[in-house]
């Protein structure tokens, strides 16, 4: 198995502040693709740090541009993000600072240091923990992302079909935005008698598609973080026990439809993948379940002690 290292991937804090891994090659495209579309756009991405901009008088995008200025001059050599916070903190005024309990210290608040730091040309060092901020080599944003990286066609070829509140909702936007913005190839659907929209480009193979393969997708598998929980799973005591607050299991995809949950067991070197179906699984997918196990274990580098379905 090929390890990607620094010289081919980058991670970036970009969509709803998540840290993603992106081609290093694709830098200066994305960080213009996850530019807020406009300031109330900036302003609902960043939440409760909106308030006290505004009532400065502030620009929510004019802020994030005084903060990645300021991150820019701070970070000059790799840098803890404790460390950039603290010399934030000396720095910012008062608008741009929250007092954290946890910490008893002031602090930037956490939303507008993280959508800052791509605008800052900074990237987060691979394998860190705490993170580490260093300067993105030879860092310059494209003129425009482009059809690959634009960032509501690619939630419709990605998590479609959707309406435009789903894509907001992900995005952390506003509706009226999504909507001004959606896309001119945007084809109507029926989803469970709702309309909805997918890219024309993909309307024949969203209709002619056969679906058998089985997977263990993990808690935060992209398939998993579409907004339209109840067309994955229509159950509400399922869908509560595959997104609960906190601790999230894993989810076994089998032909198509989630099957179950799973999650991982290790006991020194003994590793066990514990599963828990919603239907009864043919022999069959149970066999495919223990070979996705056997492939987990594998890129653990653990040997698989079995996997525990549970009646």
């Amino acid at each position: 198995m090929t390890s990607l290292t620094g010289d081919d991937v980058v991670m970036l804090w970009t969509v709803r502040g998540a840290p993603h891994l992106y081609r290093r090659a694709d830098v200066g495209a994305v960080a213009v693709a996850v530019e807020p579309f406009s300031d109330a756009d900036a302003g609902k991405r960043i939440y409760d740090a909106t308030k006290p901009l505004k009532a400065a008088g502030i620009g929510i995008v004019a802020a994030l541009d005084e903060v990645a200025a300021r991150m820019r001059e701070i970070v000059r050599t790799p840098t803890v993000k404790g460390e950039v916070s603290g010399r934030l903190a000396e720095v910012m005024p008062e608008p741009y600072l929250r007092h954290c309990r946890p910490c008893d210290a002031i602090h930037l608040y956490e939303m507008p240091f993280r959508l800052a730091a791509v605008r800052a040309g900074l990237e987060l060092r691979l394998d860190t923990s705490p993170p580490v901020l260093e300067r993105i080599r030879g860092f310059r944003p494209a003129a425009a992302p482009g059809d690959r990286f634009e960032l509501i066609p690619a939630y419709l070829r990605l998590l479609g079909p959707a309406t435009p509140k789903h894509v907001a909702d992900y995005l952390d936007a506003p509706v009226k935005e999504i909507k001004a913005r959606w896309p001119g190839d945007a084809v109507e659907v029926s989803v469970d008698g709702e309309t909805r929209w997918l890219l024309a480009a993909d309307e024949a193979a969203l209709t002619s598609a056969e679906v058998s393969t089985t997977r263990l997708l993990g808690p935060f598998d992209l398939f998993l973080q579409a907004k339209d929980r109840a067309t994955l799973v229509p159950d509400a005591a399922r869908a509560k026990e595959l997104w609960p607050v906190l601790g999230r299991p894993g989810a076994v995809l089998a032909d198509g439809e989630l099957a179950g949950t799973w999650r991982p067991r290790k006991s020194g070197r003994s590793f066990t993948v514990a599963v828990q179906p919603w239907r009864k699984l043919p022999g069959s997918t149970r066999d495919a379940v223990v070979a996705e196990a056997e492939r987990l274990a594998a890129y653990r580098g653990v040997p698989l002690a079995g996997v525990d379905f549970a009646a």
